[in-house]
């Protein structure tokens, strides 16, 4: 288990405009105060060879959505960071494991948490496959499981409010278009 700290408030994280073009860097903490403001990010989506997803339950650490259900990894690159390289070291932070990973689309959203904060993010949605065995990070992963395909649809639709709001967006938008990505892993 890596109980090392891996994320902190004053990492410097990619500031973008509405095409992605980089604009500046700014702390964490700036990125996600009040509505938030526009930066990288990005989701992985972890299946393994019977096609289930591995999910995570944020910690309760986590300033936003601390404790939902969420999908495998998602975090931002750094400044002077690329998607490769930040999703490579994400995931061996977070979850202990390492595979490659196809970059499947990036949109933009807005979800705010409460009085807390937002998420305002370019986010890159990638999937990947691994029959790795998993050592979470507690400082970033309260629980995890893997859940079929089924599974996580039902689950969404049953309690809406326990997942993470770019959690359900992503997994609507994989499950209408690209089924035969997650099929092909």
């Amino acid at each position: 288990m890596n109980d090392a700290q891996v994320s902190f408030d004053d990492e410097m994280l990619i500031v973008v405009d509405e095409n992605d073009n980089i604009i500046d860097y700014k702390d964490k903490v700036d990125c996600h105060r009040g509505d938030g403001i526009l930066h990288r990010a990005f989701s992985i989506f972890i299946f393994n060879d019977t096609g289930e997803l591995l999910i995570q339950q944020r910690s309760d650490q986590k300033p936003l959505w601390p404790l939902f259900w969420s999908n495998s990894c998602c975090s931002h690159p750094r400044k002077g960071e690329d998607l490769e390289n930040a999703t490579t070291r994400r995931l061996a932070e977070e979850l202990g494991i390492s595979t490659p990973l196809k970059h499947l689309y990036t949109f933009q959203y807005h979800a705010r948490y409460e009085t807390v904060g937002s998420e305002h993010e370019m986010c890159a949605v990638f999937i990947g496959k691994s029959n790795d065995p998993i050592q979470v990070n507690p400082n970033e992963v309260a629980e995890w499981k893997y859940l079929s395909i089924n599974d996580v649809t039902s689950a969404i639709a049953k309690n809406p409010e326990s997942y993470s709001p770019w959690f359900k967006m992503e997994w609507e938008r994989l499950m209408l278009e690209h089924m035969a990505d997650i099929k092909a892993l």
